[in-house]
């Protein structure tokens, strides 16, 4: 366990990404920052319905980056550029996964931790959850995409406040702020979370991925070949086992079986 490392498991067609560095509040170090997109890469074409992104134990989602490994780490530019590159390779695949994300969120997400919850599509949080933006007690700066990401989701006046006050934000404020689409009790995280992410696999994975590939465009002006690229995907839709299936199930009034063809 010494460093940390980003667990994977896959079942069912759900993954399950586990940040593991408990010992640190699962802060992420370099070396994870690279697991953790080296696992994104290989489970893009495993079949995977949905991610589920979660932190090892109930004290902390992510804590942020692991700041005692920067004087190594970061040790001049060229290891700056590589660790910002890494960084930034991470949240990049996270968010531009095919299938549906989410994050799973308990005790302390902070910082970087931030950045990961918001690359996911959707973010659950428990009640005792805590949230903070701390950059400008460190002295650190934030790239265009994750302040991008920030403000997609909760718009720039809460971005200002997040950052320049770094402050706490409980469970409850950042659900008022968007920054979490649902909060659920302690001690019912689990079963409620595992409902949610269970109900989204069970769901047509074409017409979700369609639908993530269209959503995802509306945030950024695409390319007239991205849009192309949509145009297909919800054709592939209607074209596909699973519309015949949907259609079937409604008429028979029972609950689809999708296959994802």
């Amino acid at each position: 366990m010494s460093g940390g490392q980003i667990q994977v498991d896959l079942r069912e067609g759900i993954a399950t990404l586990t940040v593991c560095h408990p010992e640190k509040r699962n802060a992420m170090t370099l070396a994870m920052w690279q697991q953790l997109a080296a696992a994104l890469r290989e489970l893009e074409g495993a079949g995977v319905r949905v991610l589920a992104l979660t932190g090892a134990g109930t004290r902390a989602f992510v804590s942020g980056a692991d700041i005692s490994e920067f004087d190594q780490a970061r040790d001049g530019a060229a290891a700056v550029a590589r660790y910002n590159q890494a960084v930034a390779d991470a949240q990049q695949l996270l968010a531009e996964f095919a299938a549906p994300t989410v994050a799973l969120i308990q005790g302390a997400c902070m910082g970087g931790g931030i950045g990961l919850a918001l690359a996911c599509d959707l973010r659950y949080a428990s009640a005792s959850a805590r949230f903070r933006m701390p950059a400008a007690r460190l002295g650190l700066g934030y790239s265009y995409a994750d302040m991008r990401r920030l403000v997609d989701v909760v718009g720039a006046a809460s971005a200002f406040d997040l950052f320049y006050t770094a402050r706490n934000l409980d469970a409850e404020q950042a659900e008022r702020r968007g920054l979490v689409h649902e909060r659920y009790a302690d001690d019912d995280f689990a079963r409620q979370t595992q409902a949610r992410v269970r109900g989204i696999a069970a769901n047509a994975p074409l017409s979700l991925r369609a639908a993530k590939a269209a959503i995802l465009a509306t945030m950024n002006p695409p390319a007239p070949a991205r849009l192309d690229a949509i145009d297909a995907l919800v054709a592939d839709c209607f074209a596909s086992e699973d519309y015949a299936e949907g259609r079937r199930a409604f008429a028979e009034k029972r609950e689809p079986v999708f296959l994802g063809r």
